[in-house]
């Protein structure tokens, strides 16, 4: 950021930081519960994109929906909308994020996605199917884009990454679930043709519980502190802050965090006014201008254009490794890896929501350890070897997998190993990415931008995906390994490590090459103004109020 006083302050607040990854998290527990709960949003997500797999294949859904359930075309739009509608619905997220309130944008979310889920359970047609998908996408997706961006800006930085990570845990925990829900509720009246309706309703309604229970508890959750500060209302973003450190809200750590947040708040305002001095009364009019122009300058100014590539070019690189393809259509691909049979699919398809769930544990503890590049690297050499693997195996075999059993079950381990490689990896780091290197007052829409980059190729993804694999066969894994490969490529030269950095520091990483002269007087002059400045030498006496209170619950 700006000249040596940012950076003294943010050496000190360094000092009296915590630890990082499990230890930073017992620590500090508060800010990990609420981001547990928060998560919920990630385990509807989840459990959103593995639970149609096991549905498609279900006997009475196929009866019920008749041709739309087994052609290639049609089905990969049964699945795909709901990822339409998730890009549409993150859109939306941001305005009503910086609005509305992020706590309160999760709120909204939970009641459209609860509509969808009422439709699709009740669905006698595919219309009905088809709408509900949609409707309950705009929720998905809403969240997210609001669950992370929550999360990041509630956790301390040294474990933010970690907290951030949970959404993708809590995602890979909801497609277990609905791998296994689907599993068992397929034998409700028996896998043939007397198949009991409830089978594929029951998967489809359950999703209602976790729903109500985030909806109605993410209400006693705080506010964001960086939201609240986006309101002029600094006294309750100390309160937060305080609260979820556990200790004094005059503590340097408590103060530090704030004033650097303050900070970046008002460097942003007073640029914007500089900027757009004509858009400045406060109205609905020239608020909704200033976001339209934030939304331009996103694409149009040089460090926002950086960070707006980085956060939507990781996201279409997640989406290509191809790990959706597997997740929406996994007993299908279990199929075509030679393990016939519906229970047999349907069990290779709950393995794999086991192994992609476990992976992605040490992501929560090590990821602000390790770092984030490091951890994208690896994955991704190993999701390209695995899924190149699966393509020689598939390449060799695919006409005589039923009497070469043991390389259909060796071809299903490597697209277990697969999971592995992504749940540690691209799962919860792209995340991680996307919500850390936006400034302040635009992380909202910026996020947004990004989600919605997610889910338009997911939405992409899920509709070519039946088609590849009818057409291209094994060709459709070497697709996906390559891109797995070019991902890399892309982390490596062009993705900054941003472990243990604040929000506000991200500015520093971004703009290295120097802000305008007007820039860097501006923010030397806020800092000077709102006190960052006297901490460039902590006493004794502050010493010893941290000290004394770092011990409080």
């Amino acid at each position: 950021m700006g000249g040596g006083a940012a950076a003294t302050a943010f050496s000190r607040r360094r000092q009296l930081a915590g630890q990082s990854g499990w230890a930073g998290l017992v620590h500090n527990r508060r800010v990990f519960f609420i981001a547990v709960f928060a998560s919920l949003g990630g385990l509807l997500y989840g459990y959103n994109q593995g639970v149609l797999s096991g549905v498609l294949n279900m006997t009475d859904f196929k009866r019920m929906m008749g041709p739309v359930a087994t052609d290639a075309g049609t089905k990969g739009w049964m699945v795909a909308i709901l990822e339409l509608g998730a890009w549409f619905g993150v859109l939306c997220a941001g305005y009503f994020a910086d609005n509305l309130s992020r706590k309160y944008t999760i709120v909204l979310a939970v009641v459209i996605f609860c509509i969808g889920v009422v439709v699709q359970t009740a669905a006698f047609h595919p219309a009905s199917i088809f709408g509900g998908r949609f409707i309950t996408g705009l929720g998905v997706g809403s969240l997210s884009m609001a669950v992370p961006l929550y999360n990041a800006e509630l956790a301390p930085p040294e474990v933010r990454g970690s907290l951030v990570a949970l959404q993708q845990c809590s995602t890979t925990f909801g497609v277990m679930v609905s791998f296994w829900i689907d599993y068992g509720t397929n034998y409700i009246g028996g896998i043939g043709e007397g198949q009991s309706p409830a089978a594929w309703r029951l998967p489809l309604g359950l999703q209602l519980i976790p729903a109500i229970v985030l909806g109605v508890g993410i209400i006693f959750m705080p506010f964001s502190p960086r939201w609240l500060v986006n309101q002029g209302r600094d006294d309750e973003a100390i309160q937060v802050i305080s609260r979820a450190r556990r200790i004094s809200s005059d503590s340097d750590l408590v103060q530090i965090e704030f004033l650097e947040i303050k900070a970046q708040y008002l460097f942003e305002k007073e640029t914007s006014a500089v900027r757009f001095p004509q858009y400045q009364s406060g109205s609905w009019s020239d608020n909704f201008k200033l976001a339209v122009y934030d939304y331009l300058s996103l694409v149009t100014t040089r460090s926002l254009l950086l960070r707006t590539a980085i956060g939507t070019l990781i996201m279409f690189f997640q989406q290509w490794t191809g790990i959706n393809a597997i997740l929406y259509y996994a007993p299908t691909v279990f199929q075509n890896l030679g393990l016939s049979g519906n229970a047999i699919d349907l069990l290779a398809t709950g393995v794999f929501g086991i192994v992609i769930f476990l992976a992605t544990i040490p992501a929560v503890i090590w990821v602000d350890q390790a770092g984030r590049k490091p951890i994208l690297l690896s994955g991704s050499l190993l999701m390209t070897g695995s899924l190149v693997i699966v393509a020689i195996i598939s390449g060799l075999f695919s006409n005589s997998f039923e009497t070469h059993r043991a390389a259909g079950w060796a071809a299903s381990a490597f697209v277990w190993f697969f999971a592995i490689a992504f749940g540690y990896s691209w799962g919860p780091c792209a995340w991680v990415v996307a919500a850390e290197v936006w400034p302040l007052s635009m992380r909202g829409k910026g996020m947004s931008l990004a989600a919605s980059s997610n889910w338009m190729n997911n939405f992409i993804v899920g509709q070519v995906t039946p088609t590849m694999m009818e057409h291209l066969g094994f060709g459709t894994f070497v697709f996906f390994g390559a891109f797995s490969f070019i991902g890399g490529v892309f982390v490596f030269f062009f993705v900054p490590e941003t472990k243990g950095l604040s929000l506000e520091e991200m500015d520093e990483v971004f703009n290295s090459q120097g802000l305008a002269a007007a820039d860097r007087e501006r923010q030397e002059a806020i800092y000077q103004r709102i006190g960052l400045m006297q901490y460039d030498e902590p006493s004794d006496t502050q010493e010893e109020k941290y000290s004394a209170s770092e011990g409080k619950v």
